[in-house]
């Protein structure tokens, strides 16, 4: 699934959403990625979406130039937070959020520093378009300090369904339960990952 021929300057974002056994929504969360004002987007493709009926969470891979990637990492998400509810959602993985993780990558003459500044610049955007979203920052995004991704875990109880209306978030609203806890990270490597950000939306 693609809409143009990719750009030299790329990253890739590995978008892992709380949704497997819908696969209509599935595709229609990748599809506004590849989609602005109606239109396909230039210098966006999807490259893979894997979905694990189990866990009911899917993975897609969007890759687009440096430049467009946030703004396509922005549609998903928006439709991903409209669609999914996450009071109701079922699923054997520890998943907390209709959003659940926002992994993105360098992938070619692209830095890690230009990757921290799409992550933070999609929360401060996911803040301004879902009312009630609520940011938590890690790692590159998360200047000065760059807390890792395990210390920001332990603070916000990743792996356990509970109540997040009493955590204070680095941006936004105080969080709801209804599109939950999401997580953002970049990496250089399979082996060497720098951490983005997290965000709670209601």
């Amino acid at each position: 699934m693609s809409s143009s021929r990719l750009g030299s300057r790329l990253a890739v974002c590995l978008l892992n959403i709380s949704e497997a056994r819908r696969k209509y929504i599935v595709e229609n969360i990748a599809k506004a990625a590849l989609e602005k004002n109606g239109r396909k987007h230039p210098e966006v493709s999807v490259l893979n979406i894997f979905s694990d009926q189990d866990y009911n969470r899917s993975v897609i891979t969007i890759a687009a130039s440096v430049d467009k990637l946030g703004s396509c990492v922005l549609a998903a998400c928006l439709e991903a937070f409209r669609a999914i509810d996450m009071e109701v959602q079922e699923g054997v993985h520890p998943c907390l959020g209709a959003v659940d993780l926002i992994p993105i990558y360098p992938l070619s003459d692209v830095g890690v520093d230009e990757c921290g500044a799409v992550a933070r610049s999609l929360a401060k955007d996911l803040v301004l378009h879902v009312p009630g979203c609520s940011v938590f920052l890690f790692g590159e995004a998360d200047l000065p300090k760059k807390r890792s991704l395990v210390q920001r875990r332990k603070q916000l109880g990743w792996f356990t369904r509970r109540d997040f209306s009493a955590l204070e978030p680095d941006l936004g609203a105080a969080p709801a339960r209804r599109c939950g806890l999401t997580g953002s990270k970049c990496g250089l490597s399979s082996v060497l990952f720098c951490f983005l950000f997290m965000i709670i939306a209601s």
